[in-house]
């Protein structure tokens, strides 16, 4: 299996090379460069079947041999031994044909926890064949950062920097990020937005000299590695209620796309999707982009629902290129126009390309509220927000005929003020997932400046102590 660049200017790699370098040098991302298939009967088997068994039945095609399978299967078990309930993604019924798929009992209480567990694994894995370091930078709108500091507290080649919004992610996110306590682990409060966040991310890629001496890399839902992670439990949840014999489709609450578009990986590899549903918040430039074609970047609200405060919706990219036919011009023309002008117009093919499989709603405050009251008051179930806000769009988008997934991303007591100020009830975390108020935190508050997020992680990278020199007055590639 290689791996290609969504722009078309940068190297194919093999699976471990993507996996370590998560960005492309020509600042595209990187996806296989064909889908792989699995057959109806190897669908058919993954029912009843434990997650771990499911999980590498479907990484496997992706790693392509790279990795013994022996050392692979040892990861996989490992990784998902980590998590609180014998099922891993443990689906709840909510109604006749309504289903939500629980994501959150992991270490972190969040959905990142699916894939974060085994892609330090696998990259530790590969770096300690190498005997090679390298630094991990990512910017977070919540759920991300703790749960990569999490995963990768304990990977000897490694150290992790991440970013996120200075006072816009919740009080129990911030303390999971800030309390970890590992030297290779480092938690970075930015003023501003998470897109200014990613964008340093982004910049600091580009920026090839400073790239090379951290051997940047990446564990944002660009990394392929990411994705591929989480397109398991779209199989496993699918074959619970049926598949491939019966088809379902998915509701996903999605800021970034990377969690709605492993649902697209997973049509692509032969799952019977019926409809893959984007649920989002206030910050509607998915929804708006499928109503209208227009891709038109605004400011960026705060809400109740952080983890969809975007507008920048990296992954969105990955699926361009499908519906563009992977014409790599044609979506280095669109990238370029959202650098220059921030917005772009789709062409009708790509556009009916996407609404074939997709649909998308926004939900607003009010009615985010408004939903978590009603799931508790109906059900006895205390959804957190950005759930609530799926559960709401997927009620619009239901077919009687279809099971409905709707993908519960993260446990509420990581939202308690929010769910509280909803219900009146507290949402408490589980023992084994709480991070008692008063924990001695660690963070670096810095200006939403790319050069001195540079200078801090020289500072404080094991692999560039004692050479640290400044960047400052270099720019970036293009």
């Amino acid at each position: 299996m290689r791996y290609i660049s969504t722009r078309g200017k940068a190297a194919s790699l093999s699976f471990k090379e993507a996996l370590l370098v998560g960005l492309a040098s020509d600042g595209g991302l990187y996806v296989p460069e064909a889908w792989p298939k699995l057959s109806f009967g190897e669908m058919k088997s993954f029912q009843g079947k434990p997650y771990a068994q499911v999980a590498f039945a479907v990484m496997s095609p992706f790693v392509g041999g790279e990795i013994d399978d022996i050392d692979l299967r040892r990861m996989i078990e490992e990784a998902y031994a980590t998590f609180h309930h014998p099922a891993v993604t443990p689906l709840v019924q909510m109604g006749p044909n309504d289903w939500l798929l629980e994501l959150f009992h992991g270490p972190t209480l969040a959905f990142k926890d699916v894939a974060m567990q085994i892609l330090a694994r696998l990259m530790d894995h590969v770096l300690s064949e190498r005997e090679e370091r390298l630094t991990i930078v990512g910017a977070t709108s919540g759920d991300t950062g703790g749960a990569a500091l999490e995963a990768f507290k304990t990977c000897d080649g490694i150290d992790t920097f991440f970013m996120f919004p200075n006072g816009k992610v919740s009080d129990f996110q911030r303390r999971q990020m800030t309390t970890i306590g590992a030297e290779n682990c480092h938690a970075i409060a930015i003023d501003g937005s998470f897109d200014d966040c990613q964008s340093i991310v982004k910049d600091m890629f580009r920026h090839q000299s400073f790239a090379s001496t951290v051997r940047l890399s990446a564990v944002n839902s660009i990394n392929w590695g990411r994705v591929m992670a989480q397109v398991v439990y779209y199989f496993s949840a699918a074959t619970v209620l049926g598949a491939p014999e019966q088809s379902v489709s998915f509701t996903v609450p999605t800021g970034n796309f990377g969690d709605i578009y492993a649902g697209f990986v997973a049509k692509q590899m032969g799952l019977p999707i019926n409809r893959l549903v984007i649920a989002t918040n206030e910050n509607d430039i998915l929804a708006r982009t499928l109503a209208t074609g227009d891709h038109r970047l605004g400011p960026v609200k705060s809400t109740i629902t952080p983890s969809m405060d975007i507008q920048i919706s990296s992954n969105f990219e990955r699926l361009l290129f499908d519906a563009a036919g992977r014409d790599h011009a044609l979506v280095r023309d669109l990238m370029t126009a959202l650098r220059d002008s921030r917005r772009y117009r789709l062409p009708d093919k790509m556009l009916q390309f996407i609404r074939d499989s997709f649909d998308a709603d926004a939900v607003s405050e009010v009615e985010t509220q408004e939903e978590v009251a009603r799931i508790w008051k109906e059900t006895g179930y205390l959804a957190d927000p950005h759930t609530a806000i799926a559960v709401k769009v997927a009620r619009d988008h239901a077919d009687p005929d279809v099971p409905m997934i709707t993908l519960s991303t993260a446990h509420p007591a990581k939202f308690s003020n929010a769910v509280r100020d909803a219900t009146g009830e507290a949402a408490r975390p589980p023992i084994w997932g709480d991070v008692p108020l008063g924990s001695t935190e660690t963070v670096a508050h810095l200006a939403s400046d790319r050069a001195r997020v540079e200078e801090y992680i020289l500072q404080h990278a094991r692999l560039t102590q004692g050479s640290v020199r400044s960047f400052a007055s270099e720019g970036v590639t293009s």
